[in-house]
């Protein structure tokens, strides 16, 4: 830090510091730009990162992990409850008139591969005992099948099997890995309904209904996925239109209780895994989103952007890939992840899982479906709102780079050369970047990985 502070470009380093918005993982890279006149080839503007700290350019990383970078993931927070709540209540484009639409807060769950602690509430919400049984007993490994602790919400049982042999490793890994194409069928079965309930076809709904959707995947302690999804129905233009008469409340749950138990992904017998049929877990919950109440808009919107800047690192995994040089023994997971890692290791050996890439996503334990997700009508995107940011910033703050342009940059030749140098900052340099932005100090990885 003292280091850091006392050189004479401390002021410049600052000041970058502040325009990445405190990035936890800056990147560093090298290189120029020019700007010239594409009719005369005279030089209008040119910028160097000889000039700055370091001759390199710290840049944000714009991660949308919480883990990794608390700042950018803010960003990213910030502009998914946007997106979300536009397509709610209009606004960024969509119009007002689409908080009119039918829409619904659906959440798909993983079913059960074996018993685990859990905290349990009654009816009052008082917490209850996790896996009473009254008989007691044990399971075939001779540990007790039931638990009658009533866990606190930080307790790292919770998620945990209360019996690993008994828990299916196979099955939750191959059933997140299918996770995403359970999803798709999903959505193809709730058109298919609807249609059906219209006396339409397929084809034919497209041109008097559309299903607007934006979803956010959710870990469980237990180390499965289950989604989150606002689903709309709309006009045949999108938000613009109303949808008919006909497409009501009632029709939209009925649609998704069928098409939550009608789909299904089969994965063959391999690798010492009996064939599986992967399907939705019971626990499927529809509640409509209204203006007032305890599921308004703005709490929905907020729920899933929270969940948008998380991934596995609640299970007690890792928020980085593993490598091939990682001792699975020595790395800092819990019991279970480390099981569900391994199994991911070993399922990657097998030919016939080999198209799901287990090992490449071992760490988010065989999932690799996008976390965010939105239909192409349901609201504005994220590039729309990042391009205003940018657009707006540029209008009402001078470039801490390359000074603000006197010239309209979309009518001249930008020529740029960079090249990378790596990503992140020392422990000094992260605690003087959390003093001077006020943002929140990250776990730093002096080596960028």
């Amino acid at each position: 830090m003292a280091e850091r502070f006392n050189r004479p470009d401390f002021n410049r380093w600052a000041a970058r510091a502040r325009a990445t918005g405190g990035c936890a993982q800056p990147v560093h890279i090298r290189g120029r730009v020019e700007y010239r006149d594409p009719l005369t080839d005279a030089l209008l503007h040119s910028y160097s990162t000889a000039g700055e700290p370091g001759g390199a350019l710290r840049v944000a990383c714009k991660s949308r992990r919480a883990s990794r970078c608390p700042s950018c993931a803010e960003t990213y927070r910030a502009d998914t409850y946007q997106l979300v709540r536009a397509g709610l209540v209009g606004g960024k484009g969509v119009p007002a008139s689409v908080s009119a639409h039918p829409a619904a807060f659906v959440t798909l769950t993983a079913p059960s591969f074996g018993p685990v602690h859990s905290r349990r509430t009654g009816t009052g919400g008082a917490v209850t005992s996790c896996h009473p049984r009254r008989n007691g007993g044990t399971c075939p490994h001779g540990r007790p099948v039931s638990c009658t602790l009533r866990h606190s919400t930080d307790d790292p049982r919770l998620g945990q099997p209360l019996c690993p042999d008994c828990f299916d490793y196979p099955g939750a890994v191959l059933w997140n890995a299918h996770a995403p194409e359970l999803w798709r069928r999903f959505t193809l079965a709730f058109r298919r309904y609807i249609a059906r309930s219209a006396g339409l076809r397929a084809t034919e709904m497209r041109e008097v209904l559309t299903v607007s959707f934006a979803k956010v995947a959710e870990y469980q302690r237990r180390g499965l996925v289950h989604f989150h999804a606002v689903i709309r129905l709309d006009g045949p233009a999108g938000p613009d239109a109303p949808p008919p008469g006909w497409a009501t409340l009632d029709l939209l749950k009925a649609a998704v209780d069928h098409a939550a138990g009608a789909v299904t992904v089969n994965t063959p017998a391999a690798g010492g895994v009996p064939a599986k049929t992967h399907t939705w877990g019971v626990q499927i919950d529809v509640r409509p989103i209204t203006a007032t109440g305890e599921l308004t808009d703005t709490a929905v919107a907020g729920y899933i952007a929270k969940y948008a800047t998380k991934a596995a690192e609640c299970v007690g995994t890792l928020d980085r890939r593993i490598r091939a040089t990682d001792d699975l023994a020595d790395l800092p997971v819990s019991g279970h992840a480390r099981r569900l890692i391994a199994e991911c290791l070993r399922l990657a050996e097998v030919d016939d899982f080999a198209s799901m890439r287990l090992a490449e996503w071992a760490h988010m334990l065989g999932f690799r479906g996008h976390f965010s997700t939105k239909s192409r009508h349901y609201s504005t995107t994220l590039g729309r709102l990042r391009a205003d940011r940018i657009e707006h910033n540029r209008r009402e703050h001078a470039e801490i780079t390359t000074g603000r342009l006197p010239f309209d940059d979309d009518a001249v030749l930008a020529i740029s050369h960079w090249r990378y140098l790596g990503q992140g900052m020392t422990p000094g340099e992260a605690l003087l970047t959390a003093a001077i932005t006020g943002k929140p100090l990250a776990r730093v990885d002096p080596s960028g990985s």
